[in-house]
């Protein structure tokens, strides 16, 4: 089991001058220390369970791009993108140059976007639930087709595009791996069967996670995928230090169900000190689940 860091919580202490080096320090912590990912939230206002819309929240792609300079080895990414937030035709383009500036390390977690607060209050489109899955679909295949050697246009429903020309183009070969985030077992998970590299499930207990599972297993039959080939991923809600061997029991559950990797967030003022204890008492034991 492969352990990755969510940083999402921006109200530090020391105000928005505390941010640059917290940020900093508890990537460098993440990445020397030997988690696989790195992630960001993709909000412009902050969610109400971290404290609402008036505590800070930083950029997401500005963030990963600060973080492509201070790191060497940890896969950057935002879990995840809201397909509603960027034209898809510029989101390859963000995703392509964070792939060329950490040196082939970048991730697309993308999502069929849901806050609809952040949306109205600056002005961004925000259209019916089916809308926004179409969205996602056209916006997946973009993204792959402006990544491959086909510049030509793309024609959708909701996108157009003339020429789908990238350059450069991301260092990883095919482009990089694209995360289609959420559990939505009739539509979500259909199209990580279809197009997704991987899957990022919320952890809401092995019993929740297995019927998410069988789902996207169905879809794959459906769709002629072979489901090994989709990484599946858990994000905890679960404090690793709070109580170190019910994660670990809750982790070999997950691993049972072919979970790779498990998100954790840090709950602490001090969060790449929290990292900084993660890293060294509970991951060791993790790689052994």
């Amino acid at each position: 089991m492969r352990l990755g860091i969510h940083f999402g919580n921006f109200s530090l202490p020391g105000g928005p001058e505390a941010l640059a080096p917290a940020l900093a320090a508890t990537a460098r912590a993440a990445d020397e220390g030997g988690c696989s990912h790195f992630t960001l939230m993709d909000h412009f206002f902050q969610m109400d369970t971290l404290g609402g819309a008036r505590e800070p929240m930083l950029e997401g792609y500005t963030g990963l791009g600060y973080l492509a300079g201070l790191t060497r080895q940890i896969t950057l990414g935002l879990l995840v993108t809201g397909v509603t937030y960027r034209h898809p035709g510029l989101l390859a383009k963000t995703v392509a140059t964070l792939d060329v500036l950490s040196g082939g390390r970048a991730q697309l977690g993308i999502g069929a976007a849901w806050y609809e607060r952040e949306h109205l209050g600056l002005g961004v489109p925000f259209p019916p639930l089916a809308e926004r899955y179409e969205r996602l679909d056209e916006a997946v295949r973009i993204c792959r087709q402006m990544w491959s050697d086909d510049d030509g246009p793309f024609e959708g429903v909701h996108y157009r595009l003339a020429e789908t020309i990238c350059s450069p183009r991301p260092i990883r070969p095919g482009g990089p791996r694209i995360l289609i985030g959420g559990s939505g077992e009739r539509k979500t998970l259909r199209l990580v069967a279809r197009h997704a590299d991987a899957c990022n499930l919320y952890g809401k207990g092995p019993d929740v996670v297995a019927h998410n599972l069988a789902a996207l297993d169905a879809h794959c039959e459906t769709e002629g995928r072979d489901p090994a080939a989709i990484e599946r991923t858990v994000i905890s809600y679960d404090d690793p230090l709070e109580d170190t061997d019910a994660f670990l029991a809750t982790a070999e559950q997950y691993t049972r169900l072919g979970i790779e990797l498990l998100w954790v967030s840090a709950r602490s003022d001090d969060p790449a000190g929290w990292v900084g204890r993660v890293v060294d008492g509970v991951l060791p034991r993790l790689r052994e689940v």
